[in-house]
């Protein structure tokens, strides 16, 4: 199934016959070394990349933008992203993917801030969707991502393959002012 990424998601999540699948856009952000972009999710042990619910209307290019700077603080036109389109990831959830190179300048992780807060569970404390952030050779991937983003790095997409697809990173400014 694929869409214009340019126009609202659907209306209804994809459906597997037996239930619906909510859909989560997000994006793939590999280095001039090939190196995936993970962030940690905050109390957890697994690492994912910038990801999560567009919102009523929006496409999902711009989800996947809003997230990325939601939860990293980069700041990416849409013409840098590569559309990948949907992706199976659990039996709850597909993955609408972009992909973009990015130069470790680019994205200096010390300047990464995740701005996107949840309450904690266990007292309801606002805490950030993640903490920490690094960049992680496709051999590594397996010791930090969750099981299904591993998978999905294996088998329908394997992050070397992806690194050959992209162009090399320009000089564009990632930041926004401070």
């Amino acid at each position: 199934m694929r869409t214009d990424p340019d126009s609202p998601a659907p209306a209804s999540p994809r459906s597997d016959g037996a239930r619906t699948r909510v859909t989560s856009c997000g994006l793939v952000i590999l280095n001039e070394e090939g190196e995936v972009l993970l962030c940690h999710a905050t109390e957890t042990r697994h690492w994912d990349i910038p990801k999560g619910h567009s919102d009523p209307g929006e496409s999902p290019r711009d989800a996947a933008l809003r997230e990325t700077e939601e939860e990293t603080g980069l700041v990416l036109a849409p013409t840098r992203l590569l559309d990948l389109g949907w992706f199976d990831y659990r039996r709850d959830k597909v993955l609408y993917l972009f992909a973009t190179r990015l130069s470790r300048a680019q994205a200096d992780l010390s300047r990464c801030v995740c701005r996107s807060l949840f309450p904690r569970p266990r007292d309801g404390q606002l805490i950030p969707e993640m903490d920490a952030f690094r960049w992680v050779a496709p051999t590594e991937v397996d010791a930090f991502a969750s099981g299904s983003l591993a998978r999905l790095f294996a088998r329908a997409l394997p992050l070397t393959e992806l690194h050959a697809r992209l162009p090399a990173p320009d000089t564009e400014t990632i930041w926004p002012p401070r």
